[in-house]
């Protein structure tokens, strides 16, 4: 990787989500209430080989989140993480290659449930952190990989 890799990767994985949340943060926490949510990725969660620069960024937003929600908790403003990761979506077939089906399947036995997650499910799990009806969870970063993290 060069310098230049880092900073992309550092711009779109961690300045993104911060700036996200110097936006939203702020109005919530005047509000006294307020649930947000930041989508990083499960490969924050473990070493993972050929994406360190990834990865690692991806790490450092998540622990972002974690560090803002524990400063706001006592407002009444929650903030979580969730990782995704071998979701079925153009932008992570674009990334993997896995438009392939023979590629597609080598990906899917990294799984342990051999699937891609599908958006709709993500977006049933994700809804609990942000429709109001899970009011006592903040700084907490779960993993969305079909068992991968």
């Amino acid at each position: 990787s060069t310098v230049e890799d880092l900073h992309t990767v550092v711009k779109g994985c961690m300045e993104a989500p911060y700036h996200f949340l110097r936006a939203v943060v702020p109005v919530m926490v005047e509000r006294r209430e307020g649930q947000v949510l930041v989508i990083t990725s499960a490969s924050a969660a473990k070493p993972t080989p050929g994406t360190p620069l990834y990865s690692s960024a991806r790490a450092g937003a998540t622990m972002l989140v974690r560090n803002v929600a524990g400063e706001v908790a006592r407002t009444g403003v929650q903030v979580n993480a969730v990782g995704t990761n071998f979701m079925d979506f153009p932008e992570f077939h674009a990334a993997a290659g896995t438009d392939d089906p023979a590629v597609r399947a080598v990906f899917e036995k990294q799984v342990p449930m051999r699937r891609f997650g599908q958006m709709d499910e993500f977006a049933s799990f994700a809804m609990a952190f942000l429709d109001g009806s899970s009011t006592f969870t903040t700084g907490q970063f779960v993993g969305y990989a079909g068992g991968w993290v």
